[in-house]
């Protein structure tokens, strides 16, 4: 059987007893060609996004069932032919059920061909404690051995600097001889 979910809209002044009996009548031309009822929803008197029939308002009235094609050309004609009926409108479920589990599934086996993410930890930024975003009263201070773990790494000393090269002289013009500048070491 497939899922099906028919929504029609009656005249605005029908009463409860008129659309409760189009409701039974409806029920049962589903449970005789061998359907199941899930649910009927009666939304109520709303307004209409256009005229329909001089019609701007309807009473909406959603059921949601399973049955045979037969059963729905059989629903659809009876529809058609009621007076109380302003538009209907049937939609198969069963077929966007199960384009969603079957993209459901291509994504899930994506997922699966795809490396797990590594897990990045947040950086703290030190400061004084009680600021915000600096480390809490029992954390290790930064650089200090995490408990059970390797001690980290320390940096290596500094190389002395060298000494930086005297500024080269001032250029006094054409044909003044360069004076060359020593660097003592």
């Amino acid at each position: 059987m497939r899922i099906y979910e028919e929504l029609f809209i009656a005249r605005p002044n029908a009463t409860d007893e008129e659309v409760d009996a189009l409701n039974a009548q409806l029920e049962t031309v589903i449970t005789q060609n061998g359907g199941k009822i899930d649910k009927i929803d009666k939304w109520g008197v709303r307004t209409m996004a256009y005229r329909v029939k001089k019609q701007a308002e309807g009473f909406y009235v959603l059921i949601v069932f399973q049955a045979e094609p037969q059963a729905v050309r059989e629903l659809e004609r009876r529809l058609r032919v009621s007076d109380l009926v302003l538009k209907f409108l049937t939609v198969r479920m069963d077929e966007k059920l199960q384009w969603l589990q079957k993209r459901k599934k291509r994504r899930d086996a994506r997922a699966a061909k795809r490396p797990a993410p590594a897990a990045a930890a947040p950086a703290q930024p030190a400061g004084p404690p009680g600021t915000p975003g600096a480390p809490g009263p029992g954390a290790p201070a930064p650089g200090a051995p995490a408990p059970g773990g390797a001690a980290p790494a320390l940096p290596a000393p500094a190389a002395p600097a060298a000494p930086a090269p005297a500024a080269p002289a001032a250029h006094a013009g054409p044909g003044a001889p360069a004076e060359a500048t020593v660097a003592e070491e």
